[in-house]
């Protein structure tokens, strides 16, 4: 019987003290401590500079920024995105628990470090490819670029025509109208604040009713534009922007689905799998992207690659011969021409002769560059930046817990530091064991 068993019962009353050493309970080999390793390499010392507690003076100390750090890189690495899901790791994972080392945290300060040092990050992604470029580990000549989309959190029916955007804004006005008379005329100070709360609410529709109107502003002038050389495009249903976040665009997504996305580029050395350059945009497709690309890598490191390995359409024609004049480091775009159609008739075929006749000469040796062999083994190697892609979006990097350009770039910097930080780890522990 169960009364003759003897056994241990739970004592969950009894008090006890807990002698808990984390630096035990990590193994040494774990890569949390790889993680920490690292952020102890960098230069945070902007980071510091706008803490405003200071010895002496009163205000409590925040968390240590280079704890912040840590513990996002290493989210980032296991495929964690959610502050809240954070802060909870943070007290019950060893890992986390080893990294924050007992400072106190709060899934809100967690939220707001991961987005505001926008800026920070872009260095320290530029700083740490400079160290693996000096220690040998990789060479930027050769660089591959691909666009891939992104999903944003927001709905398909948060999008807006401008005449919905209009009525909004005109309800918008009269609600603030009429709070603002009832906060001048009611004497309880409770329901002014509450009145109060409801007007800053309207405010924000209103702002974020004005930014959904100067979106549409911009979508229609680049409707216009296209129009010159894809007058199908009038056809087109009339643009609507994003009431929730102006800057996404509904995008056709590789599932074939149109989402509201975001379009983010991503520069990597194929070979290596190091990422070196990541930007955001709302652009729906990546033609003519090449080129600012390039720029942002001179920027970063100084000099352009020798040799960019892009899709087809991509690059086009202009950027190409772009590219392949500048005076100081010229770049040769490594990108298959568009296949030919075999239904064409002799008059078109003969007109589109024509125009390759007085096409720039960059442009023509590229396209004679690509017919050999030597140039389609170079081009081979765009294909393992999909791996690249396929490893971010695999921890996480598929959808943006954020809104806003400037904070979807952030977390695609902080994609881009914990690839780089495991991707190096690998190199440099392949090259010690040989």
């Amino acid at each position: 019987m169960a009364n003759d068993a003897r056994f241990i019962r739970a004592e969950r009353f009894q008090t006890r003290w807990d002698f808990i050493d984390l630096e035990a309970l990590l193994p040494s080999d774990h890569r949390a401590r790889i993680v920490w390793s690292f952020v102890e390499s960098l230069d945070l010392s902007p980071l510091y500079e706008v803490i405003g507690s200071r010895e002496g003076e009163p205000g409590r100390p925040p968390p240590d920024p280079a704890v912040l750090l840590a513990l996002w890189l290493y989210a980032t690495v296991e495929g964690v995105g959610s502050a809240r899901q954070l802060e909870r790791l943070a007290q019950r994972d060893v890992a986390y628990r080893w990294l924050a080392g007992g400072v106190p945290l709060n899934y809100h300060g967690l939220a707001d470090f991961r987005v505001l040092h926008v800026e920070v990050l872009d260095r320290l992604l530029t700083e740490s490819v400079t160290a693996l470029v000096a220690e040998g580990v990789v060479s930027l000549s050769e660089i591959a670029v691909d666009g891939t989309k992104v999903r944003a959190p927001v709905s398909r029916g948060s999008f807006k025509t401008a005449d919905k955007l209009g009525r909004i804004a005109a309800a918008v006005e009269q609600r603030l109208a009429a709070l603002k008379a009832e906060v001048a005329q009611d004497p309880e100070a409770s329901s002014r604040r509450k009145r109060a709360a409801q007007i800053r609410a309207a405010h924000e529709v209103q702002e974020r009713a004005q930014r959904a109107r100067a979106a549409l502003e911009k979508m229609r002038a680049e409707k216009e534009k296209r129009k010159k050389t894809h007058p199908q495009a009038e056809k087109k249903s009339e643009p609507s922007a994003s009431l929730s976040d102006p800057e996404a665009r509904c995008m056709r997504l590789p599932d074939g689905a149109i989402r509201p996305a975001y379009n983010a580029q991503i520069a990597a050395v194929p070979r290596q799998g190091i990422i070196i350059s990541v930007a955001m945009t709302d652009r729906r497709n990546d033609a003519g992207l090449a080129v600012p690309m390039v720029d942002d890598l001179v920027r970063r490191y100084g000099k352009a690659p020798q040799h960019l390995l892009v899709d087809t359409h991509y690059a086009t024609a202009s950027d190409i011969a772009a590219l392949a004049t500048r005076e100081a480091d010229p770049v040769k775009v490594f990108a298959p021409p568009p296949t030919e159609r075999q239904d064409l008739s002799p008059k078109v075929l003969s007109n589109r002769q024509r125009r390759r006749d007085r096409e720039p000469e960059a442009v023509k040796e590229w396209r004679q560059r690509m017919e050999t062999a030597e140039a389609k083994a170079v081009f081979s190697l765009r294909k393992l930046i999909e791996r690249v892609n396929a490893n971010v979006k695999n921890h996480g990097f598929g959808f943006l817990p954020v809104r806003g350009l400037i904070k979807a770039k952030a977390v695609a910097l902080w994609h881009a530091l914990a690839n780089n930080l495991m991707a190096a780890h690998r190199l440099r522990s392949t090259q010690a064991a040989t």
